[in-house]
Protein backbone atom coordinates (compact mmCIF):
# COMPACT_ATOMS: atom_id res chain seq x y z
CA UNK A 1 0.00 0.00 0.00
CA UNK A 2 1.37 3.38 -1.01
CA UNK A 3 0.16 5.12 2.13
CA UNK A 4 2.03 2.69 4.35
CA UNK A 5 5.23 3.12 2.39
CA UNK A 6 5.06 6.87 2.83
CA UNK A 7 4.45 6.95 6.57
CA UNK A 8 7.53 7.70 8.64
CA UNK A 9 6.79 5.18 11.40
CA UNK A 10 5.45 2.15 9.55
CA UNK A 11 7.25 0.19 6.88
CA UNK A 12 5.62 -1.28 3.83
CA UNK A 13 5.12 -4.68 5.44
CA UNK A 14 2.00 -3.58 7.30
CA UNK A 15 0.82 -2.02 10.53
CA UNK A 16 0.47 -4.57 13.33
CA UNK A 17 3.73 -6.34 12.46
CA UNK A 18 5.68 -3.11 13.04
CA UNK A 19 4.05 -1.40 16.00
CA UNK A 20 2.18 -3.31 18.69
CA UNK A 21 -0.77 -1.76 20.56
CA UNK A 22 0.22 1.34 22.47
CA UNK A 23 0.79 0.71 26.17
CA UNK A 24 2.59 2.71 28.88
CA UNK A 25 5.44 0.23 28.68
CA UNK A 26 6.40 1.19 25.13
CA UNK A 27 7.20 4.69 26.33
CA UNK A 28 10.30 3.25 27.98
CA UNK A 29 11.19 0.62 25.38
CA UNK A 30 10.91 2.59 22.11
CA UNK A 31 13.79 5.08 22.45
CA UNK A 32 14.74 7.28 19.48
CA UNK A 33 17.79 9.54 19.81
CA UNK A 34 18.47 10.37 16.16
CA UNK A 35 16.66 13.69 15.75
CA UNK A 36 17.39 17.40 15.73
CA UNK A 37 15.30 17.84 18.87
CA UNK A 38 17.44 15.28 20.73
CA UNK A 39 20.57 17.15 19.61
CA UNK A 40 19.05 20.43 20.81
CA UNK A 41 18.26 18.90 24.20
CA UNK A 42 21.81 17.63 24.58
CA UNK A 43 23.43 20.95 23.63
CA UNK A 44 21.03 23.06 25.70
CA UNK A 45 21.52 20.89 28.78
CA UNK A 46 25.31 20.93 28.43
CA UNK A 47 25.46 24.72 27.99
CA UNK A 48 23.14 25.37 30.92
CA UNK A 49 25.09 23.01 33.17
CA UNK A 50 28.37 24.63 32.16
CA UNK A 51 26.97 28.07 32.96
CA UNK A 52 25.88 26.97 36.44
CA UNK A 53 29.29 25.36 36.97
CA UNK A 54 31.08 28.59 35.97
CA UNK A 55 29.03 30.63 38.41
CA UNK A 56 29.70 28.28 41.29
CA UNK A 57 33.40 28.13 40.46
CA UNK A 58 33.70 31.86 41.02
CA UNK A 59 31.55 31.74 44.15
CA UNK A 60 28.31 33.16 42.72
CA UNK A 61 24.91 31.75 43.62
CA UNK A 62 22.42 30.35 41.12
CA UNK A 63 19.01 29.21 42.43
CA UNK A 64 18.61 25.45 42.35
CA UNK A 65 14.95 25.85 41.47
CA UNK A 66 15.85 27.48 38.17
CA UNK A 67 18.18 24.63 37.26
CA UNK A 68 15.51 22.06 38.11
CA UNK A 69 12.90 23.98 36.11
CA UNK A 70 15.09 24.23 33.00
CA UNK A 71 16.69 20.78 33.00
CA UNK A 72 13.98 18.58 34.53
CA UNK A 73 10.79 20.48 33.75
CA UNK A 74 11.80 22.00 30.42
CA UNK A 75 14.31 19.74 28.70
CA UNK A 76 13.01 16.69 30.55
CA UNK A 77 9.41 17.13 29.45
CA UNK A 78 10.45 17.73 25.84
CA UNK A 79 12.65 14.63 25.92
CA UNK A 80 9.76 12.61 27.38
CA UNK A 81 7.69 13.15 24.22
CA UNK A 82 10.40 13.24 21.54
CA UNK A 83 12.92 10.49 22.32
CA UNK A 84 10.61 7.90 23.93
CA UNK A 85 7.73 5.76 22.75
CA UNK A 86 5.60 8.90 22.45
CA UNK A 87 7.70 9.82 19.43
CA UNK A 88 7.42 6.28 18.05
CA UNK A 89 3.60 6.46 18.02
CA UNK A 90 3.00 10.15 17.30
CA UNK A 91 2.32 9.48 13.61
CA UNK A 92 0.23 6.40 14.40
CA UNK A 93 -2.20 7.72 17.02
CA UNK A 94 -3.63 11.23 16.94
CA UNK A 95 -4.15 11.10 20.71
CA UNK A 96 -0.45 10.44 21.27
CA UNK A 97 0.42 13.28 18.90
CA UNK A 98 -1.87 15.60 20.87
CA UNK A 99 -0.07 14.81 24.12
CA UNK A 100 3.17 15.61 22.34
CA UNK A 101 1.68 18.85 20.98
CA UNK A 102 0.62 20.03 24.44
CA UNK A 103 3.99 19.30 26.01
CA UNK A 104 6.07 20.86 23.22
CA UNK A 105 4.00 24.03 22.90
CA UNK A 106 3.03 24.64 26.54
CA UNK A 107 4.63 22.53 29.27
CA UNK A 108 8.21 22.59 28.00
CA UNK A 109 8.34 26.32 27.14
CA UNK A 110 6.89 27.30 30.53
CA UNK A 111 9.62 25.49 32.44
CA UNK A 112 12.33 26.70 30.04
CA UNK A 113 11.23 30.27 30.74
CA UNK A 114 11.30 29.69 34.51
CA UNK A 115 14.89 28.46 34.17
CA UNK A 116 16.06 31.95 33.06
CA UNK A 117 18.76 30.71 30.64
CA UNK A 118 19.36 34.16 29.18
CA UNK A 119 20.10 35.61 32.61
CA UNK A 120 22.52 32.75 33.19
CA UNK A 121 24.24 33.45 29.87
CA UNK A 122 24.55 37.17 30.63
CA UNK A 123 26.18 36.37 33.98
CA UNK A 124 28.71 33.93 32.54
CA UNK A 125 29.58 35.19 29.04
CA UNK A 126 32.62 37.43 28.44
CA UNK A 127 32.04 41.09 27.69
CA UNK A 128 31.91 40.95 23.89
CA UNK A 129 29.53 37.96 23.55
CA UNK A 130 27.38 39.47 26.31
CA UNK A 131 27.03 42.72 24.36
CA UNK A 132 26.13 40.81 21.21
CA UNK A 133 23.49 38.80 23.04
CA UNK A 134 21.96 41.96 24.47
CA UNK A 135 21.98 43.52 21.01
CA UNK A 136 20.05 40.55 19.65
CA UNK A 137 17.56 40.56 22.54
CA UNK A 138 16.80 44.23 22.03
CA UNK A 139 16.79 44.11 18.22
CA UNK A 140 13.71 45.12 16.26
CA UNK A 141 13.06 41.56 15.11
CA UNK A 142 13.02 40.19 18.65
CA UNK A 143 10.85 43.09 19.82
CA UNK A 144 8.26 42.21 17.19
CA UNK A 145 8.39 38.45 17.81
CA UNK A 146 8.10 38.80 21.59
CA UNK A 147 5.42 41.50 21.51
CA UNK A 148 2.67 39.82 23.57
CA UNK A 149 -0.18 40.41 21.12
CA UNK A 150 1.87 39.15 18.16
CA UNK A 151 3.07 36.08 20.07
CA UNK A 152 -0.50 35.48 21.30
CA UNK A 153 -1.89 35.56 17.76
CA UNK A 154 0.82 33.21 16.52
CA UNK A 155 0.30 30.82 19.43
CA UNK A 156 -3.48 30.69 18.98
CA UNK A 157 -3.60 30.54 15.16
CA UNK A 158 -0.95 27.84 14.70
CA UNK A 159 -3.01 24.78 15.69
CA UNK A 160 -6.02 25.89 13.63
CA UNK A 161 -3.83 26.27 10.55
CA UNK A 162 -2.12 22.95 11.24
CA UNK A 163 -5.14 20.74 11.85
CA UNK A 164 -7.67 22.23 9.45
CA UNK A 165 -5.50 22.32 6.36
CA UNK A 166 -3.57 19.67 4.48
CA UNK A 167 -0.45 20.67 6.39
CA UNK A 168 -1.06 18.12 9.15
CA UNK A 169 -1.28 15.23 6.66
CA UNK A 170 1.96 16.39 5.05
CA UNK A 171 3.73 16.33 8.42
CA UNK A 172 2.72 12.67 8.75
CA UNK A 173 4.07 11.79 5.33
CA UNK A 174 7.38 13.69 5.43
CA UNK A 175 9.76 13.13 8.37
CA UNK A 176 11.64 16.40 7.83
CA UNK A 177 8.41 18.44 7.98
CA UNK A 178 7.26 16.43 10.97
CA UNK A 179 10.41 17.33 12.89
CA UNK A 180 10.18 20.95 11.78
CA UNK A 181 6.70 21.12 13.33
CA UNK A 182 8.16 19.85 16.60
CA UNK A 183 10.68 22.69 16.61
CA UNK A 184 7.95 25.12 15.56
CA UNK A 185 5.81 24.08 18.55
CA UNK A 186 8.70 24.74 20.93
CA UNK A 187 9.63 28.10 19.40
CA UNK A 188 6.09 29.50 19.28
CA UNK A 189 5.48 28.30 22.84
CA UNK A 190 8.63 30.07 24.02
CA UNK A 191 7.67 33.27 22.19
CA UNK A 192 4.31 33.27 23.97
CA UNK A 193 5.27 32.18 27.48
CA UNK A 194 8.72 33.76 27.87
CA UNK A 195 7.48 37.40 28.06
CA UNK A 196 4.61 36.34 30.34
CA UNK A 197 6.38 34.06 32.82
CA UNK A 198 10.09 34.33 32.11
CA UNK A 199 12.61 35.87 34.47
CA UNK A 200 14.97 37.01 31.71
CA UNK A 201 15.43 40.68 30.71
CA UNK A 202 13.20 40.70 27.62
CA UNK A 203 11.63 43.72 25.90
CA UNK A 204 7.86 44.22 25.74
CA UNK A 205 7.27 42.89 29.22
CA UNK A 206 3.72 43.75 30.25
CA UNK A 207 2.54 44.32 33.83
CA UNK A 208 1.03 41.31 35.54
CA UNK A 209 -2.66 42.19 34.97
CA UNK A 210 -2.03 42.32 31.21
CA UNK A 211 -0.18 39.00 31.26
CA UNK A 212 -2.99 37.32 33.19
CA UNK A 213 -5.55 38.71 30.74
CA UNK A 214 -3.69 37.21 27.77
CA UNK A 215 -3.53 33.85 29.49
CA UNK A 216 -7.27 33.93 30.22
CA UNK A 217 -8.00 34.84 26.59
CA UNK A 218 -6.05 31.82 25.34
CA UNK A 219 -8.28 29.35 27.22
CA UNK A 220 -11.37 29.61 24.94
CA UNK A 221 -9.29 28.91 21.85
CA UNK A 222 -8.07 25.59 23.24
CA UNK A 223 -11.63 24.73 24.24
CA UNK A 224 -13.03 25.57 20.81
CA UNK A 225 -10.27 23.67 19.01
CA UNK A 226 -10.60 20.61 21.24
CA UNK A 227 -14.40 20.48 20.96
CA UNK A 228 -14.24 21.00 17.19
CA UNK A 229 -11.86 18.06 16.80
CA UNK A 230 -13.99 15.89 19.09
CA UNK A 231 -17.22 16.62 17.22
CA UNK A 232 -15.81 16.63 13.70
CA UNK A 233 -17.24 14.01 11.34
CA UNK A 234 -14.13 14.28 9.17
CA UNK A 235 -10.91 12.61 10.19
CA UNK A 236 -7.86 14.82 10.47
CA UNK A 237 -5.34 13.94 7.75
CA UNK A 238 -8.10 12.31 5.68
CA UNK A 239 -7.62 8.60 5.10
CA UNK A 240 -4.11 8.50 6.55
CA UNK A 241 -5.01 6.80 9.84
CA UNK A 242 -7.51 4.29 8.36
CA UNK A 243 -4.94 3.32 5.72
CA UNK A 244 -2.50 2.27 8.42
CA UNK A 245 -4.65 -0.81 8.84
CA UNK A 246 -4.19 -1.12 12.60
CA UNK A 247 -6.67 -3.56 14.10
CA UNK A 248 -6.09 -2.43 17.68
CA UNK A 249 -7.29 1.17 17.30
CA UNK A 250 -10.31 3.04 15.94
CA UNK A 251 -9.27 6.32 14.24
CA UNK A 252 -12.63 7.95 14.98
CA UNK A 253 -12.55 7.12 18.69
CA UNK A 254 -8.90 8.09 18.85
CA UNK A 255 -9.69 11.50 17.35
CA UNK A 256 -12.35 12.07 20.03
CA UNK A 257 -9.75 11.23 22.66
CA UNK A 258 -7.27 13.60 21.03
CA UNK A 259 -9.77 16.46 21.10
CA UNK A 260 -10.47 15.80 24.77
CA UNK A 261 -6.75 15.85 25.55
CA UNK A 262 -6.38 19.19 23.82
CA UNK A 263 -9.43 20.64 25.57
CA UNK A 264 -8.65 19.43 29.08
CA UNK A 265 -4.88 19.80 28.77
CA UNK A 266 -5.15 23.39 27.56
CA UNK A 267 -7.34 24.36 30.48
CA UNK A 268 -5.17 22.59 33.06
CA UNK A 269 -1.98 24.21 31.78
CA UNK A 270 -3.65 27.63 31.51
CA UNK A 271 -4.99 27.49 35.07
CA UNK A 272 -1.58 26.34 36.32
CA UNK A 273 0.10 29.20 34.52
CA UNK A 274 -2.35 31.68 36.02
CA UNK A 275 -1.38 30.33 39.43
CA UNK A 276 2.30 30.86 38.63
CA UNK A 277 1.55 34.40 37.42
CA UNK A 278 -0.32 35.21 40.63
CA UNK A 279 2.58 33.88 42.74
CA UNK A 280 5.06 35.96 40.75
CA UNK A 281 2.79 38.99 41.10
CA UNK A 282 2.57 38.54 44.88
CA UNK A 283 6.34 38.13 45.18
CA UNK A 284 6.94 41.24 43.09
CA UNK A 285 4.51 43.19 45.28
CA UNK A 286 6.31 41.97 48.39
CA UNK A 287 9.70 42.94 46.94
CA UNK A 288 8.34 46.34 45.98
CA UNK A 289 6.91 46.84 49.48
CA UNK A 290 10.28 45.89 51.03
CA UNK A 291 12.05 48.26 48.65
CA UNK A 292 9.73 51.12 49.63
CA UNK A 293 10.22 50.31 53.33
CA UNK A 294 14.00 50.37 52.91
CA UNK A 295 13.79 53.67 51.05
CA UNK A 296 11.62 55.18 53.80
CA UNK A 297 14.00 53.87 56.48
CA UNK A 298 16.96 55.42 54.67
CA UNK A 299 15.08 58.71 54.31
CA UNK A 300 14.21 58.75 58.01
CA UNK A 301 17.79 57.91 58.95
CA UNK A 302 19.11 60.68 56.69
CA UNK A 303 16.64 63.17 58.14
CA UNK A 304 17.58 62.15 61.68
CA UNK A 305 21.27 62.46 60.87
CA UNK A 306 20.70 65.86 59.27
CA UNK A 307 18.73 67.03 62.28
CA UNK A 308 21.53 65.81 64.57
CA UNK A 309 24.10 67.73 62.50
CA UNK A 310 21.98 70.87 62.68
CA UNK A 311 21.60 70.54 66.44
CA UNK A 312 25.34 70.00 66.82
CA UNK A 313 26.02 73.02 64.64
CA UNK A 314 23.71 75.18 66.74
CA UNK A 315 25.49 74.14 69.93
CA UNK A 316 28.91 74.75 68.37
CA UNK A 317 27.93 78.13 66.95
CA UNK A 318 26.33 79.19 70.20
CA UNK A 319 29.51 78.62 72.34
CA UNK A 320 31.27 81.98 71.62
CA UNK A 321 28.16 83.90 72.56
CA UNK A 322 27.54 81.97 75.74
CA UNK A 323 25.93 84.22 78.34
CA UNK A 324 25.65 81.69 81.09
CA UNK A 325 26.87 82.19 84.69
CA UNK A 326 30.43 83.34 84.93
CA UNK A 327 30.56 84.83 81.46
CA UNK A 328 30.98 88.45 82.92
CA UNK A 329 33.84 87.75 85.32
CA UNK A 330 36.54 89.66 83.46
Amino acid sequence: MVQLAETPTLAAQGGDTVLPPFTPGVIFTEIHLGSLVALFLLIAGALYGYGVYRLRQRGDHWPTGRTVAFVVGGLGSIAAVTVTGIEAYDTTLLSVHMVQHMVLSMVGPIFLALGAPMTLALRTLPAVPRKRLLAVVHSRVVRVLTFPLFAFGLFVANPFVLYFTDLYRQTLLHPWLHEFIHIHFIVTGCLFFWPLLGLDPLPNRWPYPGRALLMVLSVPFHTVLGLTIMQSKTLLAGDYYPNLGLSWTDPVADQVTAGGILWAGGEIVSVTMLGILVMQWIRQSEREARRIDRALDRQEAEEAAEQARQDAAKITNGAPGDTGPGSDRL
